[in-house]
């Protein structure tokens, strides 16, 4: 069975700065503390945490949407792979990210939130439970 994670956080920086962050190699790999290959385009491959995580960029909306196809070595070869959706939202003090994480393999969830914990300091949220998705917010 396939899950999903939905993650929300409210940050202190313009939503078009942390678009850029993310899209840009050198700053996604100053946030994760790991090298990443990533391009602003659609079509352009993913690779980060030395290839535990691969993918591939599906779309770009400038300043506002990232679509991904996001798989982790440590699936199983029988999974598909997930579809990683970012967006960016603008907010009196700062911006709102928005990440939903669908098709999650069933027992890689809650690893999976651990490590978004660990790795990106932007989603240090707490758990809330949705029936069929796990759901995090601050």
């Amino acid at each position: 069975m396939l899950k999903n994670i939905i993650l929300a956080a409210s940050l202190p920086a313009a939503p078009d700065k942390l678009f850029d962050m993310y899209l840009d190699a050198e700053s996604h790999a100053a946030i994760t503390g790991a090298p990443v290959i990533i391009e602003p385009r659609a079509g352009a491959p993913f690779r980060a945490f030395n290839g535990m995580l691969s993918g591939m960029i599906l779309h770009v909306e400038p300043k506002r949407l990232i679509v991904q196809t996001w798989r982790s070595a440590n699936w199983p070869a029988t999974a598909i792979d997930s579809v990683l959706t970012l967006s960016f939202w603008p907010q009196v003090d700062g911006a709102r990210i928005e990440l939903v994480h669908v098709n999650v393999p069933r027992r890689s969830p809650l690893t999976l939130l651990v490590r978004w914990r660990a790795h990106s300091p932007l989603f240090d949220v707490s758990l809330i439970y949705i029936p069929g998705s796990i759901t995090m917010s601050s």
